[in-house]
């Protein structure tokens, strides 16, 4: 609930229908990140040295390895880092791992994320939902730049799968626009 104030637009803009296909749409890209609501924190360890763009002018303060994914969207890079700490007023450039330990910051950073950063896409996924866009326009936004496209096609049709289900848990249709990217 503390991170839903933060960002009230979230589930709250556009008719019934649109709101419900925004929140299957926000539990599908989550259910995906997380494995099932299991893992808080990227799997692949071998990725973690990775998430450190040491060109930005304040580096990698926190060590070469700690920008890695965490929370629900899986927060990584440390420029995603410190831009979610100073949107939400908390130094996560120097203290990452509070993604990791609350729960209030992970899921902050969760709708930060979602409802302001277009990432790899054109919009932010709170957009391309209440905007008609289509939940193809979330996975996009979110990890488009290693799945669409053809990229992994797998990984897609899970997030697919998964906001079909939700949908269908919250009884509307899966709305307009591209259901994959």
């Amino acid at each position: 609930m503390a991170a839903l104030s933060a960002y009230p637009a979230f589930a709250r803009t556009g008719s019934d229908a649109v709101r419900k296909q925004e929140a299957a749409a926000f539990l599908a890209n989550v259910n995906h990140e997380t494995g099932g609501l299991v893992y808080i924190v990227e799997q692949n360890t071998a990725n973690y040295p990775h998430y450190c763009d040491a060109s930005q002018s304040y580096g990698c303060p926190a060590g070469q390895a700690a920008y890695y994914g965490r929370g629900p969207i899986q927060l990584s890079w440390n420029f995603n880092y410190k831009a979610a700490g100073d949107a939400l007023g908390i130094d996560l450039l120097h203290n990452p791992n509070l993604v990791q330990t609350d729960a209030a910051v992970a899921w902050k950073t969760a709708l930060w994320y979602w409802n302001t950063q277009s990432g790899p896409g054109t919009m932010t996924p709170h957009n391309a939902m209440v905007n008609g866009a289509g939940f193809g326009e979330t996975i996009r936004s979110i990890n488009g730049s290693l799945e669409c496209n053809g990229r992994n096609p797998a990984q897609v049709q899970s997030r697919v799968s998964a906001y079909q289900r939700f949908v269908g848990i919250l009884g509307v249709g899966v709305g307009s626009g591209a259901l994959s990217c």
